[in-house]
Order: structure tokens, then sequence, then C-alpha cells
């Protein structure tokens, strides 16, 4: 997994792009894929609410610079994603 300060803007459906704080990113074999976890930046400074974290596969350009974000399609991935991001939780947690 690659932790580190990395933004990402993120276009809608409606081309409004939104700057966003990339939590972590990694690799899965199974699906063949990678996938990124990232929140909208300014979300954290607001305490009142909990931090809606997003989840998409992407495929990283030829020159690594940026890459094209897809919508995640399936359960199984979903699980993943999710196991993925409490293990992240749960090591934040324990520094």
């Amino acid at each position: 997994m690659n932790h580190g300060e990395n933004n990402i803007t993120v276009v809608d459906e409606e081309g409004n792009e939104q700057l966003c704080e990339v939590l972590f990113t990694f690799d899965s074999e199974e699906f063949g894929k990678s996938y990124v976890l990232y929140y909208p930046i300014g979300a954290d400074e607001d305490d009142e609410e909990d931090i809606e974290i997003h989840a998409s596969a992407f495929i990283p350009s030829e020159d690594n610079n940026d890459g094209e974000l897809m919508p995640i399609e399936t359960e199984e991935e979903w699980d993943l994603i999710e196991e993925m991001l409490n293990t992240f939780l749960e090591e934040q947690d324990e520094d």
C-alpha cells in the first residue's frame, strides 16, 4: 500500500471538480485492479459529520501522473475495499 500526501481531482457527473485527498491505494491480484480510497479536502475540518470516504478502481496512466477512475461494480470488490479500509483504520488507531 502507498501512504502519502496525495491529492486528486475528481470530476462528477455534472462536470464539477472536487479536490480530494487520497487516504490510501492498494492493488488487488484477485480482481486485477488498483483501488484508491479518498475523501473531499476540507471534510476533516468539520468534526460534526463523519467523513464520507469514496472508493474507485483506477487505471494508472502510462506516465503515472494521473489515471482514470472507474466505478466499483461488484459486491465482492466492495467487501474487499471495506476489509482494507478497516485494516487501515485499525493501523491508524495504533499509531
